[in-house]
């Protein structure tokens, strides 16, 4: 049972505490933050079903005085863990490097750090044997997740020489309050580091992008041109897609109208904070244009990187040496591709 904890437990670190808990080979050991913050507080709320660790030992009164239950310091959490994934702000994580490295541990960082930061760039379904048995690895942003899950689906199949991505990217996770309320839209300079770090990983495959930011909070949009090295149909592609456990295919038809839609469906369903960890690609998006075939995909930013980070503690701890394998334990604890058998 290899031993997992959490360091950062806000919008990322809530969810991966959550989907290690679903894993059946996996212990989740504890989570570590800083401060008495919201998402703390709930978890004393829902009776503390995750240990809590203290990343700043001189905060321990406020935990007191709001009789929060501390099981010790971030690093007594680091020692008894076999595998860290560090949730923390960007920059953070870099520096808890330090400790992590200290005790020979292996950790997991998120897409906000440096690329640096770690041995490998990682994604589950793309490069999975890179990341065997490194000691840091980390993953690709929300967006370049998702991305690629679709560009590598296509590439594995039919084989991708470039693509050209518009990505319409929400401007705040929900709740958050920092970043003003705006009624424009913003356009950052092209290449996005999307299209950048998907190269990164499929270096084979030439790739640009722009990005525009836009005022709302769930879900990301990316509309993808890619030219396969053999013309295929829209029907070739739909397959493709439709036999994928990370990627659901959805129709506008079926009132999947955009990502509001697809928030309230996973509300409908019941899943905890109404998370998402499969993309979604609508099938009426799918576009044949000469050699090039054009499709949507929506990202839902808050848990789509939950299940690439599950197969990332496989690779790093070497609990499967093979790519699909490894992703197929991973959707088996976590649900994903349910809708393939409905």
């Amino acid at each position: 049972m290899v031993k997992v904890g959490v360091v950062g437990y806000g919008v990322i670190g809530q969810r991966l505490a959550d989907g290690v808990a679903r894993q059946k080979d996996m212990e989740l050991v504890g989570v570590a933050d800083v401060a008495p913050t919201l998402a703390i507080r709930a978890l004393k709320e829902k009776g503390m079903p995750y240990a809590f660790y203290l990343g700043m030992a001189e905060n321990k009164p406020q935990f007191d005085a709001l009789a929060i239950p501390v099981a010790g310091t971030l690093e007594e959490l680091v020692q008894k863990v076999d595998v860290v994934l560090d949730a923390t702000s960007a920059g953070i994580g870099a520096k808890n490097k330090e400790l992590y490295a200290k005790y020979n541990k292996k950790a997991i960082f998120q897409g906000g750090e440096k690329n640096s930061v770690a041995d490998v760039f990682f994604h589950g379904y793309a490069n999975y044997e890179k990341g065997l048995g490194k000691q840091f690895l980390k993953l690709t942003s929300c967006n370049t997740t998702g991305l690629i899950r679709s560009v590598d689906c296509l590439d594995r199949a039919y084989g991708v020489e470039k693509v050209a991505i518009t990505i319409i990217r929400r401007v705040a996770d929900p709740g958050d309050y920092h970043r003003g309320l705006t009624n424009a839209l913003q356009i950052d300079k092209a290449p996005s580091h999307q299209a950048l770090d998907l190269m990164t990983i499929m270096p084979h495959i030439d790739a640009t992008g722009i990005l525009v930011h836009t005022p709302v909070t769930h879900g990301h949009i990316i509309t993808v041109v890619a030219t396969t090295k053999q013309k295929i149909n829209k029907a070739q592609a739909l397959e493709a897609f439709g036999r994928h456990p990370r990627i659901r295919v959805v129709r506008i038809a079926d009132g999947f109208q955009g990502n509001a839609s697809l928030f309230r469906y996973a509300r409908d369903l019941g899943n905890p904070r109404g998370d998402m960890y499969e993309i979604a690609l609508w099938e009426e998006s799918i576009v044949e244009s000469g050699r090039d075939i054009m499709y949507a995909i929506n990202i839902p930013q808050e848990a789509v990187t939950i299940p690439e980070t599950m197969d990332a503690i496989r690779a790093a701890m070497q609990m499967q040496t093979e790519r699909l394998a490894a992703v197929g334990e991973t959707n088996k604890h976590l649900g994903l591709g349910k809708w393939l058998q409905n």
